[in-house]
């Protein structure tokens, strides 16, 4: 187990414990801050993520980092990002059980080096996988689910937003901008985790 960043780092850049190994360019860790109070975790690196190494840096990620910012969040200080899978599974499918099984170990280590007292799980795949819950984000979508000392918000992915250009009351991209708005009223609470 790594007991650090550094270790974690090199640890996953070794990885071979699925296929994904032969097929990936970059292994895609994380980005933001190593101890933000705020863990944001997705699916899967894309094809942008897999070229440069770190998560949401493609088109579905800069709709998530405007969200962030209407909402008054920082990617880099309030927030540390990352994926269940930290390699890019070909042409973007969805991550096979398999493939969550083998690479959830790397995720239970960030949330053990982060420790963060509010986890942001965006999309159904991060939803099953750190919570066990299956089925549709959007029945649980914006409501908070406390558990293991922590509180859980399922938000929809930013990859299914960008079907949506609208921003009229209701719509995911307004829904999911209130969910962030949500998660800096939290961090903002002077009784939260500090």
């Amino acid at each position: 187990m790594s007991t650090s960043w550094h270790e974690l780092s090199a640890d996953c850049q070794g990885c071979e414990r699925c296929e994904l190994a032969a097929t990936r360019h970059n292994v895609v860790v994380g980005r933001g801050h190593p101890q933000a109070r705020a863990l944001l975790i997705g699916e899967a690196p894309g094809q942008q993520e897999d070229e440069q190494g770190e998560p949401f840096v493609g088109r579905a990620g800069q709709l998530l980092e405007k969200l962030l910012v209407e909402a008054g969040l920082d990617s880099r200080r309030d927030l540390y990002i990352a994926n269940v899978i930290k390699c890019r599974p070909p042409q973007n499918r969805k991550p096979t059980r398999t493939e969550i099984e083998r690479c959830l170990p790397w995720l239970h280590q960030q949330l053990e080096l982060v420790d963060p007292p509010l986890v942001v799980l965006a999309g159904a795949t991060a939803l099953q996988a750190v919570l066990g819950i299956k089925g549709g984000i959007s029945k649980l979508r914006g409501q908070w689910i406390e558990q293991q000392g922590r509180a859980y918000l399922p938000v929809f992915h930013p990859s299914y937003l960008l079907r949506f250009g609208s921003r009229a009351p209701g719509s995911p991209q307004e829904l999911t901008l209130a969910d962030m708005q949500d998660v800096r009223r939290r961090l903002d609470r002077k009784d939260w985790p500090q």
